[in-house]
């Protein structure tokens, strides 16, 4: 005789007889039950994001913002920035009055952001000589990295060295080993005591080997007259001056300071290419207050990459000699870091006195 164990209630059903309504499957959990408590939860993460950008994520922007300018007319700085102010208060819904705010190599515009209500409604743009200037003066009226809401870098470009075309030199290469041989007679061009022209120029003496001497200007406009008329043996400027000069013909490109050939005049050499490792980009960044919350921050920065990739920005960046190089906050707060450790290596190494 086979011994049988007590059947289960379910599995004693007669083959083909239907359960009833109220009987569950044992170890199942009821479909409704299921769901409903799903879409509960489903819910809560809902409401629970909603309160936090609630919380944390106001009515942005509120009123008109300022764009302070703290350079000349008619330079990169104001040029970009007056542009940039007009794409984003198409964006933003509100107006943004553009203010110059001239002195001090831009201190006295980023000061005023600087002291401005953490709201996000003033900005400026910040410079390569941003990082020159931290290292170069004795005392600031701000910290050059913690005083800022660092927004995104907005467009890159190369400084150039150039020389008449009636110069004794024709490359980059053939210049260092004509320096080198005329210690302390060979002069170079730059925009003042401190800026990224000058420091430029004494990196390249520090790695070159060669003992140039900068040449304060007035300006890219005098560096122009001085070199053409063999006054000065080298010029050191930003793309946005140099380039027409050059296409002109006017000025001879020997190098560019990009890290690889440059998209927009790519048949000139680096200045790496004789010089390994020597490579500087000057920059315009976008800026606000410290303090200012993170998703005010985080809106600007996503206004701000669409903008640069709208191809009329791109093509007028072009026309300054730069390209749109959008970034994180994070990553423009580190390029400005590395910078002043750079530019503070070359002030103590070539004894540049502090200003």
């Amino acid at each position: 005789m086979v011994a049988t164990r007590p059947a289960d209630p379910i599995r004693s059903r007669p083959v083909g007889s239907a359960r009833r309504p109220s009987e569950p499957i044992r170890g199942a959990r009821p479909r409704a039950t299921r769901g409903r408590r799903g879409l509960i939860a489903a819910l809560m993460v809902l409401c629970g994001l909603q309160a936090a950008h609630a919380a944390d994520a106001p009515d942005y922007p509120r009123h008109p913002l300022r764009f302070m300018i703290g350079f000349a007319p008619g330079g990169s700085a104001d040029l970009v920035s007056r542009l940039l102010a007009q794409k984003l208060a198409e964006r933003l819904g509100q107006p943004i009055v553009a203010e110059q705010k001239m002195g001090a190599t831009g201190i006295l515009a980023n000061e005023v952001v600087v002291r401005a209500a953490p709201d996000g409604h003033t900005l400026v743009l910040l410079t390569g000589g941003h990082a020159a200037s931290a290292v170069i003066l004795k005392a600031m009226p701000h910290d050059p990295v913690r005083d800022f809401a660092m927004v995104s870098t907005i467009t890159g470009y190369p400084m150039v060295i150039s020389a008449s075309p009636e110069a004794p030199f024709r490359t980059f290469a053939e210049f260092v080993t004509w320096a080198r041989a005329r210690p302390n007679q060979v002069t170079y061009a730059m925009s003042g005591i401190g800026s990224v022209h000058h420091l430029l120029g004494e990196l390249i003496n520090i790695e070159a080997g060669t003992q140039m001497t900068g040449i304060p200007l007035k300006g890219a406009s005098q560096s122009l007259v001085e070199v053409l008329g063999g006054r000065i043996d080298i010029m050191i400027e930003t793309a946005t001056a140099s380039f027409g000069p050059i296409r002109g013909g006017r000025l001879r490109a020997l190098a560019l300071s990009s890290p690889n050939r440059y998209p927009l005049m790519p048949e000139v050499p680096t200045l790496a290419e004789t010089l390994p490792g020597v490579e500087v980009t000057s920059w315009l960044g976008l800026a606000t207050t410290p303090g200012t919350p993170r998703p005010i921050i985080e809106r600007l920065n996503r206004e701000v990459r669409s903008i640069l990739a709208e191809r009329d920005v791109q093509a007028r960046l072009a026309d300054l000699g730069g390209v749109a190089i959008p970034s994180t906050p994070e990553e423009m707060r580190e390029r400005v870091e590395r910078e002043i450790a750079r530019w503070g290596r070359v002030v103590d190494l070539k004894k540049i006195e502090r200003q």
